[in-house]
């Protein structure tokens, strides 16, 4: 059984939801310490590759971290390098390129939604990361989609706990917490094989 499809949905929602309190917050220094655990615990690569992968996502998060003058191809380069080492450290077959750029058209899709209140941008996102999940993990669209649908709630309440001002003692973040490792439950019972 690869490692890419027996993560362990408690410590990758956990680690993502710290992933994403520290990114909102702009402490890049704790957002490393939270994807090192992150990509380790979600893609089981050796630790070198976890170390290399952790600062790869570091790297395209401060490229798309400015709004609105962000460097989305600069997100996609570093993510494509990301996604080369998941597949060679698990014998996939997927184009890093394409699933980079899915992965940042997710990214692109959530701050729409985050920005510009549109009914249709919460249905773009959850289309978006069923896409990326469904490529990644050479997957049955609608079977991801639940997990799909969990991650982009936990990005809404996400969304209004930036909005109240990032207070790291905002219980919202322990609901965000719980939607995430949901999700990632949903995600391992449709990609586990």
């Amino acid at each position: 059984m690869s490692r890419l499809r027996s993560f362990d949905p408690r410590a990758v929602g956990s680690w993502e939801q710290r992933a994403w309190e520290t990114y909102y917050r702009r402490r890049w220094g704790a957002f490393l310490v939270a994807s090192v655990a992150l990509v380790r615990a979600a893609f089981g690569m050796s630790w070198p590759r976890t170390v290399v992968g952790a600062w790869l996502v570091l790297r395209a998060n401060q490229k798309w971290a400015p709004f609105p003058d962000n460097d989305p191809d600069g997100a996609r380069a570093a993510m494509r390098r990301f996604f080369q080492l998941v597949r060679k450290s698990h014998g996939e077959r997927f184009d890093p390129a394409r699933a980079a750029l899915l992965e940042v058209e997710w990214w692109r899709a959530h701050r729409e939604a985050q920005h510009d209140g549109r009914p249709d941008s919460a249905e773009e996102l959850v289309r978006a990361l069923s896409d990326v999940y469904a490529f990644t993990y050479s997957a049955d669209p609608a079977a991801v989609r639940p997990a799909a649908a969990l991650r982009a709630e936990a990005m809404q309440v996400s969304d209004a706990w930036v909005a109240a001002g990032c207070d790291p003692g905002d219980p919202r973040l322990e609901h965000e917490r719980a939607l995430l490792v949901r999700s990632y439950a949903a995600l391992l019972a449709a990609v586990h094989r």
